[in-house]
């Protein structure tokens, strides 16, 4: 009896202990003169992030509608690890642009080194300080307007064997509706493995090549990284030990082999082609780059341009869908802008005001990456709507969300609509931008660098498919905007089915 006692009082005590250690973060804010959200222990301010009840950026707006009409700022937690959550867009805008120097970093940048992962340490995205200053100042002429043009012919290319398999697909007995999300993966695994590597990686078919199926790997969390995020949110000093790894070592091996085949054939087989490869090529042996590092070059190329990319065209292919009147809209201005050899040019693409109103309009709704976490990197005094003031340290983080911004009625009347008219009245998009309303791909020096060549695939694809069928949603389709709670992207729960009526 008294031993069964002791080891009673035992376990409620380790139980008492655990649970004090789980609290003890919280009331943490109020104690700095932060307001502060609701958080549970141990879960932190996001439920959701755990529970997989619902996608973790609901949790966030709701915290953001809580809190926004006085507050420019709360502190919430991300587990135990205390986090700066931005209300104001003007003042993301100043953490993007005026006031970069403070926050020059993306946290993501603390959990991971080359020898966990040799690609995203030496992303752009990823790599810190002068590190990552350089590195872009060697990338950005690979991205630069006139290199995207000389890949639009391939883009072209594709975007008519793209066409040419939905005819085909429209000609067969009644579908349950094309998978759009599977659809424009194959599309931009097919531009961007040609445009960087020239190689054919015949996707767009029933039975598409391997590279498709490690595409999707690629971007497939591990149960590796999902326990590093959960162990990082209980003890945030875990991140110094356990660096992450976001991409697994096979699907990057098989990217590296694809990658060194490509170099082999291209010097073999000496070619005049200017395309990112031919860049990254004489980057190489004008720098004396390591082929590690050039590798990693290519796969920032590669994986940039693969999957957001797929996403947003999805997502603007279903609110054409959803609009038959705003679909003919479009339809309308492109067929007066196709030219005597029956193409829509590369130079007329970014001057259709309506396509770009609709890609803007789709991003809004579903910004690829609905929320961004900063480093501060220099201390930083924030002061909130009643004069109360902050003095940041060096090393805390600020997380802004896109996805709330976008989604404030305040800013955007019937936010849940898509209505691409708001970005052609007396508003325009730079204006939405520099208020930091609109930040679909981010802002200021770190702004997402692939953004023109994703623009110019993304709206080659719609105009291809809006000039020659007539969209329509598939029952199978969900009717609102609710998002997969087990993805971190915007994704439609239960995915985007799309039939055509090719246009006679």
């Amino acid at each position: 009896m008294d031993s069964l006692l002791i080891t009673a009082t035992l376990i409620l005590g380790l139980l008492g202990l655990l649970y004090g250690f789980l609290i003890s973060n919280i009331g943490g804010w109020k104690k700095k003169g932060v307001p502060e959200a609701k958080s549970y222990p141990g879960i932190g301010t996001f439920p959701a992030t755990f529970t997989q009840s619902r996608h973790f950026i609901y949790d966030v707006d709701e915290v953001y509608r809580q809190f926004r009409n006085k507050n420019k700022y709360v502190g919430v937690y991300s587990g135990r690890a205390p986090q700066f959550l931005i209300l104001d867009p003007e003042l993301a805008h100043k953490i993007y642009v005026n006031d970069f120097n403070s926050f020059h970093d993306n946290e993501f940048g603390e959990y991971i080194d080359e020898k966990s992962d040799l690609i995203s340490a030496n992303n752009p995205f990823f790599l810190r300080g002068e590190e990552w200053k350089e590195r872009r100042t060697e990338m950005i002429p690979g991205m630069t307007p006139n290199r995207i043009k000389s890949a639009y012919p391939v883009t072209l290319d594709v975007c008519k064997r793209l066409s040419d398999y939905i005819n085909q697909k429209t000609k067969l007995p009644p579908q349950d509706g094309l998978d759009m999300y599977e659809l424009c993966l194959k599309y931009t695994t097919e531009v961007v493995s040609d445009c960087v590597l020239g190689i054919n990686a015949a996707s767009i078919s029933d039975n598409p090549s391997h590279l498709v199926q490690q595409v999707q790997d690629l971007f497939r969390p591990s149960t590796s990284l999902i326990l590093q995020q959960i162990a990082i949110s209980l003890l945030p000093c875990t991140k110094h030990i356990w660096k992450m790894t976001f991409f697994n070592k096979s699907v990057t091996k098989y990217f590296f082999d694809l990658m060194e085949n490509a170099i082999e054939m291209r010097r073999k087989h000496s070619n005049n082609r200017v395309d990112f490869l031919n860049f990254l090529l004489h980057l190489q042996e004008k720098k004396k780059l390591p082929s590690k590092i050039m590798g990693a070059n290519i796969m920032t190329f590669l994986t940039d341009g693969f999957f957001t990319t797929a996403q947003t065209v999805a997502h603007c292919l279903l609110y054409l869908a959803r609009n038959p009147k705003i679909q003919e809209k479009l339809r309308e201005e492109i067929l007066n802008n196709i030219n005597e050899d029956g193409i829509v040019t590369f130079e007329s693409l970014s001057e259709m005001p309506y396509l770009n109103a609709c890609f803007n309009e789709a991003i809004r709704i579903l910004p690829p990456l609905p929320m961004n976490t900063k480093l501060c990197t220099k201390p930083y005094e924030f002061v909130n709507s009643d004069g109360r003031s902050y003095k940041m340290k060096k090393g805390e983080v600020v997380v802004i969300i896109p996805y709330s911004y976008h989604h404030d009625e305040r800013y955007f009347e019937e936010p849940e609509k898509f209505k691409p008219e708001r970005f052609l009245g007396d508003k325009s998009l730079k204006e939405y931008r520099e208020e930091g309303k609109y930040l679909g791909f981010g802002d200021g020096p770190r702004i997402c660098m692939g953004m023109r060549f994703a623009l110019t695939q993304g709206k080659a694809a719609i105009v291809e498919l809006v000039r020659h069928f007539h969209l329509k949603v598939n029952p199978k389709t969900r009717n609102d905007n609710v998002l997969d709670k087990k993805e971190f992207l915007t994704r439609l729960d239960g995915g985007i089915w799309l039939d055509f009526e090719a246009i006679k």
